[in-house]
């Protein structure tokens, strides 16, 4: 017998809204479709549109330290409350889960306590990059966090030796609060006491991109992994765009649903986070982001506070906001309001090959974009599909390329190796790719065709 029926409600099968029924058993789904056995308990979801528990990638539960505010426990029933049924819990609590002692205990106190799934991130320090090798499959772990600017205690790795001794020894992901340090420090004299409307002045969006930058050339000069937390600046979403693989970026509810200098009007210290609310230039480019699949996760950056602190005269009052409970509400609104689906739809994207779109060398695995070497290919794609000429870049990627001693391709068969096949294309393979197959093919299926010039033996 099953536990649970979920039945004549809908869910998104294959892209497409349908009326199923979801049989549970042993706390997992065991058919979707037309269930007729019987079940313990049968839920009637009529009307309804089922949905499945979602992650969320950024939480900071104030345990241990300040448990007045928050503890594990009633965070993760927060969490179960508004439909997240697994979280990120951040290191940033007092003391922080930076040393294997700490984070055995945070473990310790998770256990038996929290309603949802759960795992931890290891806090990067100055002192113990050394040390992050060691994490590599460490249970409950889910990765480093590199806190880049403004953070707690020990935890501040504003350096940038220091963020390249961190990269350089992780054996999991960073994930990044990217603010740049110094930036901050200079920044720190355009505070208004009492105007909370100054928060995105003294944390712009310089001193985002700069760390941002920065962390990204860190990270690909290792071959690392890096994870960009709560991205809020419009040349960030343009950047990191253009640096996907192995780097992914996050975006909060919070920062698609409120922009300065309505939210401070409105809400004063409420909403106030690091990084900040900003204008709406770049609250539109979020969307833009969200909209063409850019962003790789969205995270609530859950971080409560006491009222009592909250209301506290600026800038005196502590940065950050409640939203693991309310992650899934807010967006699902923005599905009520058309301007989010729950369907993914083809997003229209034409891809653009050829030309020299950056710089590179092999010695270091390194890759730069140029934007300005993209002109060319832009002007010969809106010439041929004038239409173009409205849209924007979503994003660029480019590799190093690879050239045979005499500068001419290699197709036909692997030597002593039976029915394999090779095509290695030097200079132009987005264009003459398509032709080199076709030529290819055609050798396979017994044409009498003539790839001698071609052939991988002219360099054994």
């Amino acid at each position: 017998m099953l536990d649970l029926i979920i039945k004549n409600g809908q869910c998104y099968i294959d892209g497409e809204l349908k009326d199923v029924d979801v049989a549970i058993k042993d706390g997992k789904i065991q058919q979707i479709g037309q269930i007729s056995e019987e079940a313990k308990e049968t839920i009637n979801a009529e009307g309804h549109t089922v949905l499945p528990g979602c992650i969320d990638t950024q939480t900071h539960f104030r345990e241990p330290g300040s448990t007045d505010t928050e503890d594990l426990h009633s965070g993760s029933r927060a969490a179960i409350a508004g439909g997240i049924t697994s979280v990120f819990e951040m290191p940033n609590t007092n003391p922080p889960t930076s040393n294997m002692k700490e984070f055995q205990r945070k473990l310790d106190l998770a256990k038996n306590r929290m309603y949802c799934n759960y795992a931890f991130y290891f806090g990067a320090t100055a002192d113990n990059a050394d040390d992050l090798a060691s994490l590599e499959g460490l249970e409950g772990c889910c990765g480093i966090k590199l806190f880049a600017g403004s953070s707690t205690g020990n935890l501040l790795v504003a350096e940038e030796d220091d963020i390249d001794k961190v990269f350089k020894n992780a054996s999991k992901v960073v994930a990044v609060h990217s603010e740049d340090e110094a930036i901050l420090k200079v920044n720190k004299k355009l505070i208004k006491e009492g105007d909370v409307h100054t928060h995105p002045v003294w944390r712009s969006a310089e001193c985002a991109i700069a760390s941002t930058r920065r962390i990204v050339r860190i990270a690909e000069k290792h071959n690392k992994k890096a994870h960009v937390l709560h991205i809020t600046t419009k040349e960030e979403i343009d950047f990191l765009s253009q640096h996907k693989g192995n780097i992914t970026f996050e975006i909060t509810p919070q920062h698609l649903t409120l922009y300065a200098p309505d939210c401070y009007d409105k809400l004063g210290t409420y909403a106030q986070m690091n990084p900040p609310l900003r204008d709406k230039s770049h609250y539109d480019r979020l969307w833009y982001a969200v909209r063409n699949n850019l962003n790789d996760t969205i995270g609530s950056d859950h971080a409560p506070h006491l009222k009592v602190n909250k209301d506290k005269e600026y800038p005196k009052s502590p940065s950050g906001m409640p939203g693991v409970q309310t992650l899934m509400p807010v967006m699902l609104n923005h599905v009520n309001n058309g301007k989010l689906s729950l369907k993914q739809f083809k997003n229209g994207t034409v891809l653009i090959g050829g030309g020299w779109p950056g710089i590179g060398n092999i010695e270091d695995n390194y890759t730069e974009t140029k934007p300005e070497n993209l002109i060319g290919n832009m002007m010969l794609a809106c010439h041929a599909i004038p239409r173009l000429k409205s849209s924007r870049v979503a994003r660029v990627w480019l590799g190093l390329e690879a050239e045979t001693d005499d500068a001419m391709p290699i197709i036909g068969e692997i030597p002593n190796y039976e029915n394999a096949y090779v095509i290695g294309s030097i200079h132009s393979g987005y264009t003459s790719g398509p032709y080199m197959g076709k030529l290819l093919a055609e050798k396979i299926l017994g044409k009498d065709i003539d790839l001698s010039l071609f052939d991988i033996k002219r360099f054994l």
